[in-house]
């Protein structure tokens, strides 16, 4: 038994140091593991349900503990952070709502595809460089070192973003991080690391949202998201320890190798189930 929660407590701490060096969240580790390893570690399959709804339950601890680390160091940007709330929130809402719809079949297939665009989009975003917009409004952040960016600001485009951004959130338990910081680099030009540290702030909210949906519907497995939350909160400020001080290169690699495994494995099973 101890083993088992040994073994679990180190899949959140993994997931959450993934997720907060990069703002993705760590769900897309996160769920993928407690597919196919819960049937191992708890004697009985995991639904693709109870593992979204699980995963963004601890997302909750993830983000807050990353956000909690960036902001001592200044990164992120409350106010541009509470406006993509305004519409992740909801959004996050109405995918928790759409998953209880899924089949573990369809699911498997339909995140399997959608970790390997996120692998395909980690690797190549590095060549992309940011849209050069002109846009009317243009806003100027400080970081922690004094040093000072300017980025664009569009509020409906904003609002649309983060409203697709939490609709994907709430549907596969994985944060939104995967999608909100390329989209923030490239078409706002925000500095990566305030990208980051923002993503966190908004998953961390959206987050609160979504599970509330999923803890209507009964999805939550609260043993689980005990075993898990404190190993995440824990993976949640080591990761931002590591963002602060190094560019991650290696975690960054190492990642997208997993992303292209779990991705795989995913779609393998899910028409091995049909």
């Amino acid at each position: 038994m101890w083993l088992e929660i040994v073994l679990l407590g180190l899949i959140g701490f993994v997931a959450a140091t993934f997720g907060s060096v990069v703002g993705l969240g760590g769900g897309i580790i996160l769920v993928p593991g407690l597919v196919f390893l819960g049937p191992w570690l708890l004697g009985e399959a995991v639904s693709s349900q109870t593992a979204v709804a699980t995963s963004l339950a601890v997302l909750i601890f993830t983000a807050l503990s990353s956000t909690l680390a960036y902001s001592k160091v200044k990164r992120v940007d409350w106010r541009n952070g509470l406006i993509f709330f305004i519409t992740s929130g909801p959004g996050s809402m109405v995918g928790a709502q759409l998953a209880q719809n899924f089949q573990d079949s369809s699911f498997q297939l339909a995140f399997g595809f959608f970790m390997l665009a996120m692998a395909v989009l980690m690797i190549v975003k590095e060549r992309m460089k940011p849209l050069q917009i002109q846009w009317r409004r243009m806003q100027l952040f400080t970081d922690g070192t004094g040093v000072t960016h300017e980025y664009g600001v569009n509020i409906p485009l904003m609002l649309l973003i983060g409203f697709m951004v939490g609709l994907v959130s709430g549907l596969f338990g994985i944060g939104g991080g995967s999608l909100f910081v390329p989209l923030m680099v490239l078409l706002f030009r925000y500095p990566a690391h305030i990208a980051t540290a923002t993503s966190m702030f908004v998953i961390f909210l959206s987050s609160i949202l979504g599970t509330t949906v999923h803890a209507w519907n009964g999805s939550v497995d609260w043993m689980l998201v005990l075993i898990l939350a404190p190993s995440a909160w824990i993976g949640g400020k080591f990761g931002a320890a590591i963002a602060n001080r190094m560019s991650g290169k290696g975690l960054l690699l190492l990642l997208r190798l997993t992303l292209l495994v779990l991705s795989l494995r995913m779609i393998i099973s899910g028409f091995m189930a049909d």
